[in-house]
């Protein structure tokens, strides 16, 4: 799997709210660190967890995926998501820092986001380049 199909891939796990989807993108032993503060959660249990959990209060998910920059197996790709979170719009925009295993899965994942409640905000221009 090349970068342009994982980032695709995640894109359409999200919106889907699929978590077997989600974890099929990364690799058994996979750290995913929503964040920085807290300890990552760990392996494909832990991925399937916390994607299973954060997606339970989200609806009508629309994900924009930026340009990824990519430096050898080590990515960086913004995202813009507008949502219903417990019925309530928000929009969600962040950035992952990948490091990809040779097969394309994620071995590591690290984000960093802003939450924004109360209305659905537009990516601005130049956003995800």
């Amino acid at each position: 799997m090349n970068v342009a199909e994982w980032v695709a891939s995640y894109r359409r796990a999200w919106e889907d709210r699929d978590a077997d989807a989600a974890v099929a993108l990364f690799t058994e032993d996979a750290e995913y660190r929503s964040n920085p503060f807290q300890e990552p959660d760990r392996r494909s249990e832990g991925v399937r967890d916390y994607w299973t959990r954060v997606t339970a209060t989200q609806g009508d998910v629309e994900v924009r995926m930026g340009t990824p920059f990519v430096d050898g197996n080590r990515v960086a790709v913004e995202f813009w998501t507008t949502m219903l979170n417990d019925g309530a719009e928000v929009t969600l925009t962040g950035c992952m820092l990948l490091t990809l295993a040779p097969d394309g899965r994620c071995e590591k994942l690290r984000e960093y986001w802003h939450y924004e409640p109360g209305n659905r905000t537009p990516p601005h221009d130049g956003w995800g380049a």
